[in-house]
């Protein structure tokens, strides 16, 4: 009893505890006030719909929990939905079970949710009115039931005026239904303002009208504003919900999951949306075959789905299901209609192939190959001809030659195993093979496939074979220094059959070089010509010649002689390169490379020097410098010049072979080899300078051009130590005269045609040479030709310019000698003053005479005497001296520049 006491009391402890929680949860369990929330009817998943402030019904929750699973509430209080709804009343309402996993507090929010509908307001006066308002007429609600049975007419509603209280009004309407089709619907009593339906209305055709209503006086005056009167159609359940399709038809794999999605149906219902008229319901009557049940269908959407994974296409291919749709909600009064739905199951490949047999025994005659001797067969109970059905054969085992290849015959799906690569009886008799098949496409079980094999024995049968060269490649070794007639082993071929060479006789097929001949019955070979192992066809060191055996009935093979050519030293170490260039300015020397067609044995290390005697120019001016076993760097000594030049150098192998060769090197100004230009270097042999074709033919015409000026000074002192220089006696036939001149003149070059030239003191001189001291430095005198304005000037000598003209006093006369006549001149060694009085006598008469006419009257362009006015004029010379009065025929003038460009160059010389 002791002991049970506190027992006891520990239970009554535990007792008063859960009554004081319990009493606390309850004055916590306080429900805050309904939260109502204005929705749409219709309700598509995840929309918002309102806001709830959980704030202020319990700020401490940390627990939200919504009572319908279709509500979504977050921690801000905003409300969603989680599925798509259709609300059937007029309310709808959930609980927000708000919690504190702490203090173990809860509180409950109640939300009702209401269909939105349009509210008027009514518009409440900011002021308060003194006086009553015109009450106006104003549209009165009206609807009519559709198809409705009457009777007819149907009153619908009264339309009235105040302004009736005044006046004698008449009522009329107009729109739909009155003077617009449907037409005359309705109309309205005209003293009455009674407004009727004449017959039964469609709602589908015509789901509401809008008519216009007037209200007029007898004298047609008309106290209200036309009134707008719209009219609504009440829907019935008057149409039957259809299928989009009579027949559905939908593919699902066999072997499927629970809940795998087949198709979806759809049905339209053409009454009044969001009316029960139009709230569908689906589901399947009957399904074909009836057992097991695999499908079900979702009431709201349409959604077909497997309810079972037992779809086997081996077993049924194919379900037809009856659906039925019916509106109302799918309540037994609503319309229905049916429709049909077939589901085709597509195969997978849940079937491995299995062969018919376990073993196959077969044969086939050694060395035949492309020839089948074999047919294996599989069965499969997949789909056929698809990638389920069709099998891949492998060969596993004994195929380890490729002798065999297995193949699939697409039309029967069975394994062709063909030879492709011959057998040989004499070293296997028979042949064991493994051959495994499975799909093109892979297993689809979740189990572990095992793969199904078939043994196949095949039996390889003897045949009388001919020779067989084997091995195909067959080597000899000979010198390549052997000399002709040398006789060797050739190619051996043998009878498998005996593993004999007797009876077996051999061809040359195949000799490049023609270089040995085969002995028809040994198949020995012998040399016909010197072999080279450094000939062209050789490659490697290895000869190839082509070898035909063939026995007493004719029966043939092919094999390969190879010839090995053992080298013997029998080349020498030449260089490739024969023509090397330094470019002097950038480098003084060249590397040099050698080359020994012969094996290494007999090559490189190469010992590379200069030939010749040891003191001769060449080692004077050529150094050789070891760079490497097959290399030497050539370079030059004492700065030689540019040019070409001949280095001979030694090139010996490892056993004393060697070889000259004589290079060509040249040393070039340039920066790089590409730069150099070859054909203009100067040939030097040996050292010393080498003069070309070009320089040689340079000199010789350079002689040449001396003795030519030599006797052309010759020839000209002789002229002019027998020939006084005078002016030709047809002097005025040249048409020159003196004028003075208005401005400067050019500088022109004129022909010395008309005018000698004489040598005075060993030197040629012409006319514009060196007057004598009659003539003072700095002058100006002038030479005119008429014809054509031209000026014959003298050259320029000690830097002076002299200038023949007839001149005195600062005047200037002018020398006429268009007519003719002989004028004289020393060979200018005459003072001006002699010359001045020899010719002015003479030229004075000739001017009289020049241009007259018959009457001797002078001519209008007669030249006459200007002074010089010291400065030179834009304008040319004044007035021509001609016989002819014509402008033309001085044409001749335009021709006699190059002598006289010729004369000047003279007088510049000199």
């Amino acid at each position: 009893m002791a002991a049970a006491r506190p027992t006891g009391s520990a239970s009554g402890a535990l007792c008063r505890q859960l009554l004081l929680t319990l009493t606390i949860l309850t004055f916590a369990c306080d429900a805050c006030k309904t939260v109502t929330l204005h929705v749409p009817s219709k309700l598509d998943a995840g929309k918002f719909i309102g806001r709830v402030d959980l704030k202020e019904c319990f700020k401490s929750a940390n627990l939200i929990h919504s009572s319908d699973p279709d509500f979504q509430i977050l921690e801000d209080g905003s409300v969603y939905t989680t599925n798509a709804i259709l609300l059937s009343s007029a309310k709808r309402s959930f609980t927000l079970l708000l919690s504190n996993t702490e203090t173990q507090e809860e509180k409950k929010i109640l939300v009702l949710l209401e269909q939105q509908t349009k509210v008027l307001r009514k518009r409440r006066s900011q002021e308060k009115v003194l006086i009553r308002a015109k009450r106006r007429w104003a549209p009165i609600p009206c609807s009519v039931s559709e198809n409705s049975l009457g009777p007819f007419p149907l009153f619908l509603q009264q339309i009235q005026s105040d302004t009736a209280q005044n006046y004698t009004i008449y009522y009329s309407i107009s729109g739909p239904g009155v003077d617009k089709e449907p037409l005359n619907l309705f109309y309205v009593e005209r003293d009455t303002g009674n407004l009727f339906c004449t017959r039964p209305v469609d709602r589908e055709k015509y789901p509401s009208f809008e008519l216009v209503a007037f209200a007029t006086t007898q004298d047609g005056y008309t106290p209200e504003y036309p009134l707008t009167l719209l009219i609504r159609i009440e829907d019935e359940n008057d149409n039957f919900p259809i299928f989009t399709e009579t027949t559905y038809i939908f593919n699902v794999s066999e072997n499927c999951r629970v809940g795998t999605t087949v198709g979806q149906v759809c049905a339209t219902d053409k009454d009044e949306a969001d009316t029960l008229h139009t709230r569908l319901k689906y589901s399947i009557i009957e399904q074909f075959p009836a057992s097991p049940t695999l499908f079900s269908m979702h009431p709201t959407t349409g959604v077909i789905t497997t309810s079972s994974s037992q779809l086997d296409r081996e077993l049924i291919d194919k379900y037809q299901l009856k659906i039925k749709v019916q509106d109302m909600d799918g309540q037994y009064f609503g319309l229905q209609t049916t429709a049909a739905c077939i589901i085709n199951i597509e195969d997978v490949n849940d079937n491995l192939p299995t062969f018919t047999r376990s073993s196959y025994v077969t044969s086939v005659e050694e060395n035949r190959i492309d020839v089948e001797i074999l047919r294996v067969a599989v069965e499969d109970k997949d789909l056929i001809n698809t990638s389920n059905w069709r099998a891949n054969y492998t060969i596993l085992k004994g195929n380890e030659n490729g002798n065999f290849k297995i193949v699939t015959d697409p039309k029967t799906n069975e394994g062709v195993l063909s030879v492709v690569k011959p057998l040989n009886y004499e070293e296997k008799q028979e042949v064991t093979l493994q051959i495994s098949v499975v799909n093109e496409a892979p297993y689809s079980s979740s189990s572990r496939s095992t793969v199904n094999m078939v043994t196949v024995t095949v039996n390889v049968q003897n045949q009388d074979e001919g020779p067989e060269c084997s091995p195909a490649v067959q080597i000899v070794r000979i010198k390549e220094n052997v000399p002709v007639s040398t006789k060797v082993s050739g190619y051996k071929a043998h009878d498998p059959e005996t593993s004999s060479s007797s009876g077996i006789s051999y061809k040359k097929l195949s000799d490049p070089e023609g270089w040995v001949t085969v002995d028809e019955n040994s198949g020995s070979i012998t040399t016909f010509r010197r072999l080279d192992r450094e000939a062209k066809t050789v490659r490697n060191g290895i000869y190839n010649i082509t070898i035909l055996a063939s026995d007493k009935d004719g029966r043939t093979c092919t094999g390969t002689l190879g010839i090995k050519l053992e080298d013997v030293n029998d080349n020498s170490p030449f260089i490739p390169q024969q023509t090397v260039i330094i470019c002097k300015t950038v480098v003084s020397s060249a590397e040099i490379v050698a080359v020994d067609p012969d094996e290494p044995i007999h090559g490189p290390p190469f010992d590379f020097s200069l030939d010749g005697v040891s003191d001769s120019e060449v080692f004077r001016m050529w150094r050789l410098t070891k760079i490497n076993d097959t290399a030497t760097r050539l370079s030059y000594l004492n700065d030689p010049p540019f040019g070409r030049y001949t280095v001979p150098v030694r090139v010996a192998d490892r056993l004393d072979q060697s070889h000259v060769t004589q290079l060509n090197v040249i040393l070039c100004d340039c920066v790089t080899p590409s730069d150099c230009n070859i054909e203009s270097a100067p040939n030097i042999a040996s050292g010393g300078l080498i003069l070309g074709k070009w320089a040689i033919l340079a000199i010789l015409l350079g002689i040449a051009l001396l003795f030519c000026i030599l006797f052309t000074l010759v020839c000209g002192a002789t002229g002019a130590a027998k020939k006084p220089k005078v002016f030709p006696d047809d002097l005025a036939q040249q048409n020159l005269i003196v004028s003075n001149t208005e401005a400067p003149g050019d500088d022109k070059m004129y022909s010395t045609n008309g005018f000698t030239t004489h040598t005075a003191g060993g030197s040629t001189q012409g006319i514009c040479s060196t007057l004598g001291p009659g003539v003072k430095n700095g002058g100006q005198e002038t030479i005119e030709m008429v014809k054509g304005g031209q000026t014959i000037e003298s050259c320029q000598e000690a830097g002076h310019h002299h200038t023949l003209e007839v001149c005195k006093g600062g005047g200037q006369h002018t020398l006429d000698s268009c007519r003719g006549g002989q004028v004289e001149v020393d060979n200018c060694r005459y003072p001006y003053s002699e010359w001045y009085t020899y010719t002015q006598p003479r030229l004075g008469e000739r001017i009289q005479q020049c241009n007259q006419d018959n009457s001797h009257m002078h001519a209008q362009d007669y030249v006459r005497t200007y002074n010089y006015e010291g400065k030179g004029s834009a304008a040319g010379s004044v007035g021509c001296c001609s016989e002819r009065q014509e402008e033309d025929g001085l044409e001749f003038l335009d021709h006699l520049e190059p002598k006289f460009r010729t004369l000047a160059e003279t007088c510049m010389k000199r």
